[in-house]
């Protein structure tokens, strides 16, 4: 049977595939936040799963906001990095699985959640940043992915509880695959940040460390903010940590925390990342 090794969580800082594409990491403004990431990627270098379904949110790059949906699994053979305006990201094109995402579409459709499906998804700065925070540059991705797509840009919203439920529910559904699979799930977005309005700028360590060690210690408590409440106190786009609650519903009751990095700023963003495996 199938089963999820781990989680992550990770923001996807647009600058941080910048600084990447254009071998800006050796640069004062990021050298810091790179060796950050060297304990994360040496963990990924030693749990290669046989597939990663990553959480991520469209940037109204391949929906358009008279059209988006709560909850979408891409399905296809491949996702190509969308053109955000600049040109797509130079990375490779993104595997998909369609045999596990059809999977997992009809079990979570048979726990009540209406998930939207795509055989067709150009994927932008919110799934090819992780994978290139956790993998560099390699001349392919080492894993398959399944993107799930939340919205977390057009209201209404679906609340931090109903993405922790999804999460839960993508655990039963790996577990259900026959065919011996090694699963990673990572949420990404956040963590406090706005990039317009008078509070641009806002970040809140206070909030986003408390976010982190409620998914370790107490996931539940994560699911109790409303979208005023991440708002408020994470900034406007901070409601993105919703997408987090995804990954830790699908681990499980208990988790042991492997690796942590907390740094600001990165273009106005405080920068989060969890690694998180059950047991």
């Amino acid at each position: 049977m199938a089963r999820v090794i781990g989680g992550m969580g990770t923001s996807h800082v647009p600058g941080v595939g910048s600084a990447i594409d254009n071998a800006k990491t050796h640069e004062d403004y990021w050298q810091k936040l790179f060796a950050g990431f060297e304990p994360l990627r040496a963990w990924h270098r030693d749990n290669v799963p046989d597939v990663n379904i990553i959480v991520f949110n469209d940037h109204a790059t391949s929906y358009s906001l008279d059209s988006y949906s709560t909850f979408t699994v891409g399905v296809g053979e491949e996702f190509k990095p969308a053109d955000e305006g600049w040109g797509p990201r130079a990375v490779p094109v993104v595997q998909g699985h369609p045999e596990f995402a059809w999977h997992l579409v009809e079990h979570l459709m048979a726990e009540d959640f209406d998930m939207a499906v795509a055989g067709s998804l150009d994927v932008d700065h919110g799934l090819t940043v992780p994978l290139s925070i956790a993998y560099d540059q390699p001349d392919a991705w080492p894993a398959p992915v399944i993107p799930v797509c939340v919205n977390v840009i057009q209201h209404p919203l679906p609340t931090a509880l109903r993405c922790y439920r999804l999460g839960q529910a993508i655990g039963r559904a790996v577990a259900r695959f026959d065919i011996n699979l090694k699963v990673g799930i990572w949420g990404t977005g956040g963590l406090s940040h706005q990039l317009g309005g008078e509070r641009a700028g806002v970040v809140n360590p206070d909030f986003d460390k408390q976010f982190l060690d409620n998914l370790v210690s107490d996931p539940l408590a994560n699911t109790k903010f409303s979208h005023t409440d991440f708002i408020r106190e994470a900034g406007s786009e901070g409601v993105e940590m919703i997408m987090w609650n995804v990954m830790r519903g699908a681990l499980g009751d208990t988790v042991k925390e492997v690796y942590r990095l907390y740094h600001i700023p990165v273009s106005a963003t405080a920068y989060g990342a969890i690694i998180l495996e059950i047991g």
